[in-house]
């Protein structure tokens, strides 16, 4: 990012965004229970940073790991058996409402829920020196939350870690489970590039 701090809290409309992530949830449910994932080293500044904005929802912290694999493994310990969890990345701050409830509904029906959009760019797949079209209708960009049982996505992530598993729901994937697609909501980016605080900045000036 370019930020010289951890992207996640980079501030945006006078607040961490790691907190307008959490109110994005806290705003959809008022019943939800919060489990945060850091790297150690990062604990500490966190609960200054929530000293100093007041920030007051509960939730626990859990140290993350060296890939995200590990880190949600370890979120996770903190999760109950026979619960819905929604795994969801610390800097997309503008999921809508409607996708986490739509993810929700549709998980409690079918076992799991993951959020996609449409690819609107041109898409080619390259193998070494050739290339190819693809059938960007047969596409879409997946985003979170990704809800899952509790139960199976906690055994899921019993299996040893593979550079494929890109996104909780490749994990499960991987169990022989199938995935369950919900419509996501455009402006629930993932703040990754300097660019995307420009982006950042003019939706939470909308909202």
């Amino acid at each position: 990012m370019e930020a010289g701090q951890p992207k996640q809290f980079i501030e945006i409309g006078g607040l961490p965004l790691l907190m307008h992530t959490f109110h994005a949830f806290s705003s959809a449910d008022t019943k939800f229970e919060f489990v945060l994932v850091l790297p150690a080293d990062l604990i500490a500044q966190w609960k200054e940073l929530c000293n100093i904005h007041h920030f007051n929802i509960p939730h626990q912290i859990a140290e993350s790991g060296p890939k995200r694999f590990h880190s949600v493994k370890s979120g996770l310990k903190l999760v109950p058996e026979n619960a819905w969890v929604a795994i969801h990345d610390a800097a997309r701050p503008f999921v809508s409402r409607k996708v986490i409830t739509d993810c929700f509904a549709l998980a409690e029906r079918k076992g799991n829920a993951i959020p996609v959009i449409p690819v609107g760019d041109s898409v080619r797949e390259t193998n070494g020196i050739f290339n190819k079209g693809v059938n960007r209708n047969k596409l879409r960009l997946v985003q979170t939350p990704q809800v899952f049982s509790s139960s199976s996505i906690k055994l899921a992530y019993q299996q040893t870690y593979n550079e494929s598993f890109t996104d909780d729901a490749s994990v499960l994937e991987n169990t022989g489970q199938a995935i369950y697609l919900v419509d996501g909501n455009p402006e629930n980016i993932k703040i990754t590039r300097p660019i995307d605080l420009l982006t950042a900045q003019s939706l939470i000036d909308l909202i």
